[in-house]
């Protein structure tokens, strides 16, 4: 298994499969380290910025324990010669931007949470940064670098040696340290430097007569260092994307692996010493064979420097696509939380050289069916931009995006926007991308039958229609719902056309602010255009009467339109705080406000469509019912509202029968699972919901069989009582099944009796068997309609099938 920190949680993946195991959650802000508990391999440390350390059991996902430090915990370390100290580096009080390594001890006293409030300092002004303190063998010392000084404590004899060099040395190299490693077996210590060389330093035991030798590989800084569990193996990493591999500490004798994609940020050892495994800054886990082969990738969602493309949705798999590596596209399950697939765009070598002008993504665009894909790639240059529109076909054999469309240079200037005409894609005449431009203008562009014979495809994209304003930049541009209007602004002011004929219908201004953002309401709200300037002012204007509908003073960064719904999500900045506001268009009230929603500033934001629509009980958060808002912040975090607890959250998809996330599935709740889904179907179908239903969810009985770790469970004696009673039914509450059969059943026998015999009947039931719907009282048939209800039932309709 392979354990990692990801955000507020600790996930555990599988090395053989890549599978994600488990997803512990209980921390309440970032995890800043894991580590396995030295006496006892299978539980778990982590350390949070919420001044918590947990110990859990890994294997079922359960936290066994929480001990409260108080302050914000930077890094863990966890050593097999303290038995019951782990050791923390901590903010010193009273001092802004100055660190301690501090022993913390874990009391052993009972309770889940406990208090751990004794700490004592080992070493004073240290970095924030856990690879630059390191632990030497069997814990003998500990070493710490920052900037250009190394210290070394040594804890028998509490001796504090300290070792400095200099800055910048003769031949212009830069001493600072970068990060520190300790040899398992050995008095020796590693360091890595910002100028790539890789320092052995030994008998440091004395200030004076210390000595040190140098590797030298990395042309740039050595981001981290790691020794093989026997020491004879010195792994390194760095912005090079090739982890060395030093034999015997020569600089003679190294392996390489290159060609890793990005940036090495940290690498790690496994406890055995087969594996090891990298951790890259585009937010990818690499797992290497003791050989120095790849083996495996974990791959999440890939941080770039600046997301230019937006958050867009792939129509097809619902996945969020975005820039990936330079010159990629991304395709992000959020269901898996794995990166699906990257299409590489631009299709040329990226270089890593700072200050370089290379070509970049900066527009993505979907068709209504995901059939087309519309991407702008441009390259910065100091006098003429360089631009490249590409339109990408689907190809269902080989299920990838096949280039059918390059038009250089589309747009005299950066093109701010693009968008297709959402309608039916059978037809291709149908199909329409505008592209809007700071050269005040914007184009139509079409699909015309390639007369080539030498083409490889029969059709091709060319321009049909361009449009301008007043000689304004063109800034925004979408569709109606119907397809059947265009909006583009054009700095203040924003002009609605035609999209049969491209005749400019109307305009509409509220100065004084650049439009920064507009979209059309869909549904029933489909005549109204929201837009929102710069000088903070949202706008709300009816396309029927031509006039403006109402306005709100916000200074609005994003409008979100939902695809499935009349709800748009707006999202504001004021005052360092990001607020949410969704409303209908035609309601100037909010239907809900978020104040404060995150501490960072929000971007980009997309509406992800559900497979099936939530149950959701709280009128507040019916707008999340059929679609999910996502968010992504300047910190490239990504986030999400979420009406679930963080226990059904953390439950995948397909196990969410587990109550726990981190049980196994069974085959008997698998098919007690099927069972019920059945079941609720066929309540649905029937409009009615059977309390008893609940009763069985929630019934003890059946949760302490099913989700109870079997080494705790009470004997099948003591449970088998309790199981069985949980699953008999009252007498006066029935099932759907049971009326159904009772109504059959006396239908066949009262054939013959008179309407008025039935009537009373009916009236002798509901006063004995009244059912319930959502607290409401149901309405019963009589006898006459449920024998017409089942022979309608009866019926063959499948002649229908031919029309």
């Amino acid at each position: 298994y392979l354990l990692c920190a990801s955000g507020d949680f600790v996930k555990m993946y599988s090395v053989a499969t890549e599978e994600t195991l488990r997803v512990m959650g209980g921390h309440a802000d970032r995890v800043t380290g894991v580590q396995l508990n030295p006496h006892n391999r299978m539980q778990l440390y982590s350390s949070s910025l919420d001044g918590n350390i947990k110990l859990w059991d890994f294997m079922d996902g359960i936290p066994i324990k929480t001990f409260t430090v108080g302050s914000k915990l930077l890094a863990l370390y966890a050593l097999a010669c303290s038995e019951d100290s782990v050791f923390v580096i901590i903010p010193k009080s009273g001092e802004r931007d100055t660190f301690q390594l501090v022993s913390v001890k874990l009391t052993k006293t009972a309770g889940q949470d406990v208090e751990a409030k004794e700490l004592s300092v080992v070493l004073d002004g240290v970095d924030a940064s856990p690879k630059r303190i390191a632990f030497g063998r069997e814990g003998e010392y500990v070493a710490s670098v920052k900037e250009i000084n190394l210290q070394v404590y040594f804890f028998k004899q509490k001796q504090l040696n300290r070792f400095s060099l200099r800055a910048v040395n003769t031949k212009s190299g830069n001493n600072h340290f970068t990060c520190v490693v300790c040899h398992p077996t050995e008095d020796c210590i590693a360091t890595g430097h910002a100028d790539g060389k890789i320092r052995l330093w030994r008998n440091f035991y004395h200030r004076k007569e210390y000595t040190y030798s140098t590797l030298h590989w990395h042309h740039d800084a050595v981001m981290d260092l790691a020794f093989s569990m026997e020491g004879t193996r010195l792994l390194s990493g760095g912005v090079e994307c090739v982890l060395v591999q030093w034999h015997n500490e020569s600089d003679c004798q190294k392996d390489f692996l290159p060609r890793l994609g990005s940036a090495i940020e940290y690498i790690s050892m496994s406890p055995d010493g087969a594996l090891s495994c990298t951790l890259h800054t585009d937010n990818r886990i690499t797992i290497i064979n003791s050989n120095l082969r790849f083996s495996k990738t974990i791959q999440g969602l890939i941080k770039s420097t600046v997301v230019k493309t937006g958050l867009v949705v792939d129509p097809r798999t619902k996945a969020l696509v975005l820039n990936g590596e330079p010159g990629h596209l991304q395709f992000y399950s959020l269901q898996s939380d794995q990166q699906l697939f990257s299409l590489d765009i631009v299709q040329r070598q990226y270089i890593h050289q700072a200050g370089l002008k290379q070509a970049d993504l900066v527009k993505v665009a979907f068709s209504a069916q995901g059939k087309w894909l519309a991407t702008v790639e441009e390259r910065e240059e100091i006098t003429d931009p360089e631009l490249q529109l590409k339109l990408w076909f689907y190809n269902e054999e080989t299920q990838s995006f096949k280039l059918n469309t390059r038009i250089t240079m589309p747009h005299e200037d950066h093109i701010t926007d693009m968008c297709f005409r959402d309608m039916d894609e059978l037809e291709d005449d149908s199909l329409i991308l505008v592209t809007a431009g700071r050269d005040c203008v914007f184009k139509v562009w079409v699909m015309v039958e390639d007369t080539d014979p030498e083409a490889q495809q029969s059709v091709s994209w060319s321009c049909d229609f361009v449009g301008s304003y007043h000689n304004y930049q063109a800034t925004n541009c979408c569709f109606s719902e119907d397809g059947s209007l265009l909006a583009v602004s054009f700095e203040e002011t924003v002009t609605v056309w035609d999209s049969v004929t491209w005749d400019l219908k109307c305009t509409f201004c509220h100065p004084p602010g650049k439009i920064r953002n507009i979209c059309f309401g869909r549904l029933t709200c489909s005549k109204y255009l929201i837009g929102a300037t710069d000088y903070g002012f949202l706008c709300c204007w009816n396309l029927l009467s031509c006039a403006l509908e109402w306005s709100a003073h916000l200074n609005i960064l994003l409008l979100q339109p939902d695809p499935l719904s009349e709800y748009i999500a707006a999202i504001s900045w004021l005052s360092k705080e990001s607020s949410l506001f969704v409303f209908k268009p035609n309601e100037p009230r909010p239907i809900y406000i978020q104040r404060n929603l995150c501490k960072e500033k929000i971007q980009l934001a997309a509406f992800v469509p559900r497979d099936e629509p939530e149950m959701i009980g709280s009128e507040k958060y019916l707008w999340l019912r059929r679609s999910q808002l996502f968010f992504l912040t300047d910190t490239q975090e990504l986030m999400t509202l979420s009406t679930k607890s963080l226990e059904e959250r953390l439950t995948p998809s397909s196990k969410q029968l587990a109550v726990e996330e981190s049980l196994p599935v069974t085959p008997f709740s698998l098919l007690l699972g099927k069972h019920r889904r059945q079941q609720s179907q066929e309540d649905r179908d029937l409009g009615k919901l059977i309390l008893r239903n609940k009763r069985e969810q929630d019934s003890p009985a059946v949760k302490e069989l099913l989700h109870t770790p079997a080494h705790v469970l009470p004997s099948a004696s003591f449970l088998c009582p309790i199981f069985i009673n949980s699953l008999l039914i009252s007498k006066e509450d029935k099932s759907a099944e049971e009326v159904d059969d009772e109504v059959e059943m006396e239908s066949e026998k009262t054939e013959d009796d008179s309407d008025e015999e039935r009537d009373v009947t009916e009236m002798e039931q509901e006063d004995k068997n009244p059912m319930e719907l959502l607290g409401e009282m149901t309405c019963k048939l009589s006898k006459s309609q449920e024998k017409e209800l089942q022979k309608i039932r009866k019926m063959d309709y499948s002649w229908i099938s031919a029309f």
